[in-house]
């Protein structure tokens, strides 16, 4: 049976990036999220912010676990105190005010790219109904127009491995076999990642740099005006 996540887990992660020394891979997996999600939010470049909740005190973890964590990157962190799951037995999975309007573009991102997955799971998976999701597939709905696929992970909708989950079962389901191409783009979209944090770590330094350079050449030419001011009224 598989470990439970923290209450809030994007919450958490910030938390653990930004307070310890514990790999991504570690904090990903102890969260329930993408690794490239850790990443994102380690170089700042997560769609939206996150407040970070301390999971020493909600128990969730202790400082002697982070400590065994720390001190070896294979060690896979556990929960000391499962958090209590209040569950919603009916209705669509909530979704931010914020993000609400985003939903019609990830349900035709979804539709276009994975049209194996049943309504049922997007519903579940965005937090929409089968109305909505029937209107966005026969083009009925009232915004069409201005509805434009988009990535749900992207979008903050879902995580990956939510939408990875899915499209598992909904490929399996439909006798789909996977040839690896998914794995294989994974690997292309973190390394995309990576080389955009070098260079954007690359372009900052150059900037800092040049930034540096113009304030020492403007101070060196403020003083040699004011020498040249002072050599005049003298």
């Amino acid at each position: 049976m598989s470990q439970p996540t923290p209450l809030m887990p994007h919450a958490t992660a910030s938390w653990l990036v930004d307070t310890t020394g514990l790999t991504f891979e570690q904090i990903a997996e102890f969260c329930g999220l993408h690794i490239l999600e850790v990443q994102a939010m380690a170089d700042d470049l997560a769609s939206s912010k996150y407040t970070g909740r301390d999971p020493l005190r909600s128990g969730e973890l202790t400082q002697e676990e982070i400590e065994k964590g720390q001190a070896d990157p294979n060690y896979k962190l556990k929960m000391h105190k499962a958090p209590v799951n209040v569950s919603r037995t009916k209705g669509p999975r909530y979704t931010p005010v914020s993000k609400r309007q985003d939903k019609p573009d990830g349900i035709a991102w979804i539709l276009r790219h994975h049209p194996e997955v049943s309504d049922a799971q997007i519903g579940k998976l965005i937090g929409t109904t089968r109305n909505t999701i029937a209107a966005i597939r026969d083009r009925s709905h009232w915004n069409i127009g201005n509805i434009t696929p988009k990535d749900p992970v992207t979008l903050g909708l879902c995580s990956q491995r939510e939408l990875d989950g899915i499209v598992a079962k909904a490929a399996k389901k439909a006798g789909i076999e996977d040839d690896g191409r998914d794995d294989e783009r994974l690997g292309d979209d973190r390394q995309a990642l990576l080389e955009e944090l070098r260079q954007e770590r690359e372009d900052a330094r150059v900037a800092a740099s040049e930034a540096a350079q113009e304030a020492e050449a403007a101070a060196w030419l403020e003083a040699k005006r004011a020498a040249e001011a002072e050599e005049r009224r003298g």
